[in-house]
């Protein structure tokens, strides 16, 4: 994904360490370590914590744009909303659960617990969805409400 490398910049830029980086997150600095060298998968909480921190988007820690914020982000994620988004997402592709699942590689069951709200998207899913279909992150989270269509 290379979010590691971004926030990296981003904490190196600000002229913070590790350490203070993982006191904002309130995590370990080892834990924290491993984000940054993509040793483990940052959850979604911390990169959107990271994200408000430094004023930017998740679709720019996901390289997914150049554009470093939107106007009026929030600094929330919302599973319903984020459920709600990925459902009309799918519609708009014409897409069954199953057949959204079989494209991701997962079991159809995960796609219709994302949808209901159950469960906040997985990091690595969040990034597979909007890398594919040139969606932006944060507009599927509710960080923005515009729906923004990345340019590949």
């Amino acid at each position: 994904m290379n979010y590691g490398e971004k926030i990296k910049f981003l904490r190196e830029e600000k002229e913070l360490t590790l350490i203070e980086m993982a006191n904002i997150l309130n995590i370990s600095d080892s834990l924290y370590s491993r984000y940054e060298k993509e040793i483990q998968i940052i959850p979604l909480k911390h990169l959107n914590n990271i994200c408000n921190y430094f004023n930017t988007s998740i679709d720019y820690i996901f390289n997914l744009t150049t554009k470093q914020n939107y106007p009026n982000t929030k600094n929330e994620i919302n599973p319903k909303i984020s459920g709600e988004r990925l459902k009309n997402f799918r519609k708009e592709l014409k897409l069954t659960q199953k057949e959204l699942a079989e494209a991701l590689y997962v079991a159809r069951g995960i796609i219709g617990e994302y949808e209901n709200g159950h469960f906040l998207i997985s990091t690595h899913l969040l990034y597979t969805i909007c890398k594919n279909y040139n969606l932006s992150a944060d507009y599927l989270l509710g960080r923005i409400n515009e729906p923004i269509y990345l340019k590949k």
